[in-house]
């Protein structure tokens, strides 16, 4: 009489630990994943610690082990091995057999997850299929899906009712039962604030749950997100406080899954896989006296930022030269939330010093009203120019990521721009439109950058100079493959107005330098007086498009070419363009911009050197 055995397993699909002496190992009869796999379950066995029976012996239980994973269950080896004391490599010759199929799959899911219309859509993607040769991975994978789901959406009595896998070899079948009984889904309860220096109300307006809604884990994520957005705290921790749930998965018999049927007449053999007392009967008796639904209370744990933080910053561009920036930033001030922050910059051209108040709303992140002021000098060219400033915003973030600013600016310039001189008091309205999106900003794979800005004047109210300008900023970067980017960039500026001499030097438009035409100097193109020199334009139109492609690591080669010009007028007479070559180096602070550019347009001054240091957003 032959001999039939019936398994009831639990085998994972392969093994990713390699010891240093691995065995070697040459394998024939088979290929693709399930000679892999052996491969893989081989390789993580050091032979150099056994005699030549006891290795062999070993790759043979690995081997079938390996081959099991994948639904052969009754292999012929045939095994070399080669070399003694150590064994140096094995030589197998396998016949698979016959391949073990999947005849009956029954995949459930009882308790409150069965309504759960993600629970329903993994019954609907099953990865397992009735006729389909059997596989270990798969299986294992919708178990731990299963587990998953259930901790990340509020299952916490859940349990496998059932979860085993019975193979009968001489039928070539296997049979999968899983059913998972995920009990009652918890709801958040009450939320409890530790060390917070902020007005409790303003911490709750940023939770993305209110108490009652069904557990998910993901908003807690989202939450502690938003807290550590604010910058009003050094350290931000969010947790779920569990109230003695009940197990996963009561079992009376441990080693459930050795389970063997001898085929006798008599039929006996397969061990009760019940257990004693049921799961469910667990969770009842943990149910009783206990709140409807459960509910899990959330602890945040919060501590302070520092009141005052400081930073400095140096750096060099070709279009300003050496640059210094130092910031002091105080995220908090009451327990509103209020915020100030000063900024100064410092460089050959150009020096400023600004400053922000934040007030912010009733939801932080999105709403907010901010109080700018700044005094700024500049000399560069033919462009000198005082300017005081004091703006008044109202800020919006909106969930599609673009951030929305209507403020209203008062402005006094004393500047001298080529052969105009004047002292203008400027009151204007104004809004913008902004938004920034990149992956891995230290040097993006992929991004892009818009800014769309509106602003009038108008002396009814005051200002010596009425106008309407408009400006457009976009920028974008792109990866092909691994190994080649692409960057481009556009600006576009109009502005009408019938009063252009007392247009200070910061409104009037003007191109050329490192972030603009490349071949050409800082703000050098632009319309000119009769004696040639700056005047600025009423209109701005640049273009840039370039390719990089990786030399070796964090090098890349980089090629371009600019264009672009302001101008009075609409369409320019002729546009500047520049090209050349350029190398980017990837440093621990961002790219190293290294460019020699060649002015198309420029006889004087054939090849121009840009070197900037910093990120491209």
């Amino acid at each position: 009489m032959s001999r039939q055995v019936l398994l009831i397993v639990s085998l994972s699909a392969g093994v990713s630990v390699s010891p240093a002496l691995a065995l070697q190992a040459d394998i024939q009869g088979i290929e693709g994943e399930a000679a892999e796999n052996v491969a893989n379950y081989l390789a993580a066995f050091d032979a150099t610690e056994y005699g030549k029976g006891r290795v062999r012996s070993e790759v043979a239980r690995r081997t079938r082990d390996a081959l099991k994973a994948y639904g052969y269950y009754e292999p012929e080896l045939d095994i070399t091995l080669v070399g003694d004391n150590p064994v140096e490599r094995a030589r197998l010759q396998i016949q698979p057999g016959p391949r073990v199929t999947i005849t009956e799959l029954d995949v459930s899911v009882e308790g409150d997850a069965s309504d759960d219309e993600v629970f329903r859509q993994v019954l609907d993607d099953l990865p397992l299929e009735e006729g389909e040769p059997l596989r270990h991975e798969p299986y294992e994978s919708l178990r731990g899906r299963f587990s998953t789901l259930a901790v990340e959406r509020g299952y916490f009595d859940a349990n496998f009712t059932d979860r085993r896998i019975e193979v009968r070899p001489w039928e070539e079948s296997a049979r999968i039962y899983l059913t998972l009984d995920s009990g009652e889904r918890y709801v958040f309860g009450n939320v409890r604030f530790d060390g917070s220096q902020i007005e409790e109300s303003r911490l709750r307006n940023m939770m993305p749950f209110d108490s009652g809604d069904p557990y998910l884990a993901g908003s807690l994520a989202v939450y502690s997100q938003r807290l550590g957005e604010t910058g009003w705290f050094r350290s931000v921790s969010v947790r779920p406080r569990l109230q003695g749930p009940a197990d996963a998965l009561i079992q009376a018999h441990r080693g459930w899954w050795e389970a063997v049927d001898t085929g006798t007449v008599s039929g006996g053999g397969v061990l009760d896989d019940s257990p004693l007392l049921s799961a469910s009967a667990v969770n009842a008796a943990n149910r009783l006296g206990r709140e409807r639904p459960p509910r899990v209370p959330v602890d945040v744990n919060l501590i302070p930022a520092d009141r005052h933080q400081f930073e400095v910053g140096i750096g060099y561009a070709t279009d300003v030269g050496p640059r210094t920036q130092f910031s002091w930033e105080q995220p908090w001030l009451n327990e509103d939330g209020d915020s100030l922050s000063h900024e100064l910059y410092l460089s050959a051209p150009e020096q400023y010093f600004s400053g922000t108040y934040t007030i912010p709303l009733a939801n932080p992140l999105t709403d907010s009203y901010e109080l700018t002021y700044g005094l700024k000098n500049e000399d560069n060219e033919d462009t000198q120019s005082l300017e005081a400033s004091v703006e008044v915003a109202r800020r919006w973030l909106f969930e599609n990521g673009w951030t929305q600013r209507l403020y209203f600016r008062t402005t006094y310039e004393d500047f001298t721009q080529a052969d105009q001189e004047d002292q203008v008091l400027l009151m204007y309205p104004g809004i913008s439109w902004a938004r920034v999106r990149t992956r891995n900003p230290r040097f993006p794979s992929w991004g892009d950058r818009q800014r769309l800005s509106l602003a009038a004047s108008s002396d009814i109210w005051g200002s010596d100079a009425s106008f309407l300008r408009a400006t457009l900023d976009s920028q974008w970067i792109r990866m092909l493959g691994e190994d080649t980017r692409f960057v481009g960039r556009t600006s576009i500026g109009a502005m009408h107005t019938d009063d252009f001499d007392k247009i200070p030097p910061s409104l009037r438009f003007f191109a050329g330098g490192d972030q603009s035409v490349r071949g050409y100097s800082y703000e050098s193109l632009a319309p000119e007086n009769e004696d040639g020199e700056l005047l600025g334009g009423q209109h701005l139109l640049t273009a840039s498009l370039e390719a990089q492609r990786r030399i070796t690591g964090d090098w890349w080669g980089a090629a371009f070419v600019d264009t672009g010009n302001a101008f009075n007028s609409w369409w320019p007479d002729e546009l500047a363009t520049g090209a050349g070559l350029g190398v980017r180096w990837v440093s621990p602070v961002g790219p190293v911009r290294f460019d020699i550019a060649h002015p198309f347009d420029n006889e004087e001054d054939s090849w121009r050197l840009h070197f900037a240091i910093g990120p491209e957003f």
